[in-house]
Parts: structure tokens; sequence; C-alpha cells
């Protein structure tokens, strides 16, 4: 085991796929991506992958010897143990047997989470967790993900959906979301989510900042409304602050929960900064028992889109220290 020093890091996306060569300590050697093919419901996605692989190695003159196991992120739901991915909606996937794929292609072992778990797992070993025993990760993307780990490690529950933090209900009477409910922390706090409030102040105010940003764009998008607040614009403040409001009371639930030492805020409206930082964590303060609070570290995740691909390559780490 000793002399296999390269660790391959996988993070499926809906367009594309993130590949890293990284070494054991998680410093990435090589990273690129590749686009996500979904046609044939994303039948060649693990053939793509273990090309891409496999081409890179033979450029770097890196050997199948010195490569200690692949991890992989993926989207929906999957039993980790077997790595076997049940759905996975936005690429077409339905019961692939995804480890046992690329393993008997590769002829490595391969190991497989989720891709919101896999980042919370990066961002605790490298990022802004500080190997943390007891941590929670929001991710505020196109949809809302998030992880969660306890006593050190990743919660998945008995059918792989433990961590589904967008899919907290916040308003029983509010948005339509696409896992079919109503009023999901999603459909707010995405950046779908906030371009849905844009639009219905857009739809009843034509003479808001908002609405002129549109007329002018064609499209009004999440920064967009950071942009317009910090600029004064009171509309999209109260969308920040209505939306920061939820953030943070489903912060304090969750909490309640788990009794973490550090709540992670990433994905790409985790960008705004303090700007959407700083009312969460009023509102969590306003929600929270004092001593859950107290205890309680909110912070912005610090990896960004490596955030996958280094947890992916921890998977490999800590299951291959056990062999």
């Amino acid at each position: 085991m000793m002399n296999k020093t390269v660790i391959v890091g996988v993070d499926i996306g809906g367009t594309t796929v993130k590949i890293g060569f990284l070494q054991n300590s998680g410093d990435i050697i090589e990273k690129w991506e590749i686009p996500t093919n979904t046609a044939n419901s994303g039948l060649s996605i693990v053939d793509d992958i273990w090309d891409a692989i496999s081409q890179k190695a033979m450029a770097l003159s890196i050997s199948q010897a010195h490569i200690l196991g692949i991890g992989v992120g993926a989207p929906g739901f999957i039993d980790s143990k077997t790595g076997y991915v049940y759905e996975a909606v936005n690429i077409g996937w339905k019961d692939v047997e995804l480890a046992e794929q690329l393993s008997s292609k590769s002829g490595l072992p391969v190991f497989v989470e989720n891709d919101a778990n896999i980042a919370v797992l990066g961002e605790n070993w490298l990022g802004a967790g500080k190997n943390s025993e007891d941590v929670i990760a929001i991710t505020l993307g196109t949809g809302v993900g998030g992880g969660i780990i306890a006593g050190g490690k990743i919660l998945n529950g008995v059918n792989g959906t433990a961590g589904e933090i967008g899919h907290i209900t916040v308003d029983p009477n509010g948005y339509s979301c696409n896992c079919g409910r109503k009023g999901c922390l999603e459909t707010l706090a995405s950046a779908t989510g906030f371009v849905r409030q844009a639009m219905n102040i857009i739809d009843t105010n034509t003479s808001s900042k908002l609405a002129e940003r549109y007329r002018k764009n064609g499209t009004v998008t999440a920064k967009d409304i950071f942009e317009l607040a910090q600029q004064g614009d009171m509309d999209s403040r109260g969308i920040i602050t209505h939306t920061a409001e939820v953030i943070g009371l489903a912060i304090s639930n969750l909490t309640m929960t788990l009794n973490p030492s550090k709540v992670l805020v990433g994905g790409g409206v985790s960008k705004a900064g303090d700007q959407l930082l700083e009312p969460i964590k009023q509102a969590f303060k306003k929600y929270a028992l004092p001593r859950t609070f107290e205890a309680c570290e909110v912070r912005i995740a610090e990896l960004g889109n490596d955030a996958g691909i280094i947890g992916a390559a921890s998977l490999v780490k800590n299951h291959t220290a056990k062999m």
C-alpha cells in the first residue's frame, strides 16, 4: 500500500464531472473537467470518467500501481456501502451499480457517496470545518444541498436521505418544489429561489430597481439582487433579509438535533459572503437556544468547487486506512 501515492477524486454534477489527482495529504496534483453526457439516461458517464482518468494518468506517467483508489461523489440517492445509485434524476440514472462498474473497468477500489456529502467531507478535512466531529453543511446553489457529520462520520440514514437539508419544509403553503411537496427550504434559499422572489416583486412593481434590471438584461440573477441591495435597493434587501431569516430558523432547528460546533455555508450563493452570512447569524441567534448558539460557529465554506474532489479523495483515504 505504501508506494501507492495518488488518489483519484471524482465529483459528478449535472453539467460537468470534476476529476482530480490528489496526494494523500489532499493536495491537488492535477484537476480538470469533462462534460456530463446525460444522453441515453447517462449511459456513457462511467465510461467517460474512466477514459478521462486513464488518459490523464498516461499523460502524467502515473501507473495504475500508484493509484490508491477512486472516490466518487454522485447526485441523488445512494447506498454508500455498496456504491449503488438508486436514482439521480438530473443525470438520468436509475439503479446504477456505480462502484461495481467503475471498479471492474479500472481494477481499483471505488468508494461512492452523495455529492453533497463529499463536499462536506472535503470542507471538514481541508476547509472551514477544521476536522470537527459534529458539522452541518448547507450548499446554496441552483438547489439547496446539505450534509451532516456526526461523531466524525457522515450521516446517511436508513435509505440515504439524511442531510437533505434543502427539503426541510419552511412554509407548508409555500412554492412548489421539484420533490413534489410545497415550501421546501430549496424553494427560497437557492439561486432559483432568490430569483423567484425577485420575479414576484417585478410582476407587482414595474418601476422597481429589480424590474429595471430585468428590462435591461432580459433576466435577473441572485447576483443582481445582492448587487442592488448593496446599492441601497430596499426590495433586494428585503429578499435577502427574508431568505436569511428562513435559513437561520432552519439552522437553529437543525442544531437542536445535532448540537454541532460548526455550520458551513457553501455553494454559489455563498459567494455573497458577509452580506448573506451576517443576517443568517442574526436569525440563528434569534431562534436558537443560547447554549446551542454559543457553541456553534457559522462560517462560509472555503474550498469552492474543489470541495467535492477533495472529499472524494478523503473517502479513499479513510477506507484504505482501515484495510
